[in-house]
């Protein structure tokens, strides 16, 4: 009997893991970060919209940041992210991207937050709702949302509005390359932030 060469057989395994479902192959988790966050009484008037801004530096932003607003440090560079209106901008700020209407929600005190989400292809967190809303910008690689709504694909640059409060959902890196994205939240401050969940 011939005996099949141990190169052979990883080539042969190797081939099937990339077969299996991307859910099948995940060994490794989605790396969520918060970069910042407050809790407010109540939110802007009219339709919501989270601006996304760059500055030069950290104290100019923290000096441009209204009562909705988080400053945040990633990928080399300083972020201000404004909740209100659409079409405002910021003294001294660059504008990046504006994302909305972002689905508006009634609760005692709102907490604001900003996370960051990276990790390799592939890589996933768990199944989880929040109380409220979000929204995405990827900085690199590409973003997946599954919900039973179907998947939400978003690219670098495209800024996307999530679902509304209590959707199930699980995040994952979808791309051929490393994910870095930056999600906003508006959530109900008064429940936690993220509760663990099941697709039916």
């Amino acid at each position: 009997m011939k005996r099949i060469p141990i190169s052979m057989i990883a080539v042969i395994l190797a081939s099937w893991l990339w077969l299996l479902p991307s859910t099948a192959r995940a060994d490794q988790p989605l790396v969520v970060k918060p970069l910042a966050e407050k809790k407010v009484s109540e939110l802007p008037a009219g339709p919501l919209f989270w601006r996304i801004e760059n500055f030069t530096a950290l104290a100019q932003a923290q000096a441009a940041a209204g009562p909705w607003g988080l400053v945040a440090e990633s990928a080399g560079k300083v972020w201000l992210f404004t909740l209100g209106p659409a079409g405002g901008s910021s003294a001294g700020g660059t504008n990046v991207a504006e994302v909305g209407p972002i689905p508006r929600i009634v609760a005692p005190q709102y907490l604001l937050r900003i996370n960051e989400a990276s990790g390799p292809p592939d890589s996933v967190t768990p199944v989880h709702t929040h109380p409220g809303s979000e929204a995405f910008y990827v900085l690199a690689g590409e973003q997946s949302i599954r919900s039973p709504r179907g998947e939400m694909r978003v690219k670098v640059g495209q800024p996307e509005t999530g679902h509304g409060a209590d959707m199930l959902m699980q995040v994952s890196s979808s791309g051929s390359t490393d994910l870095h994205s930056l999600v906003m939240f508006v959530v109900d401050a008064t429940k936690p932030f993220s509760s663990p969940a099941k697709f039916p």
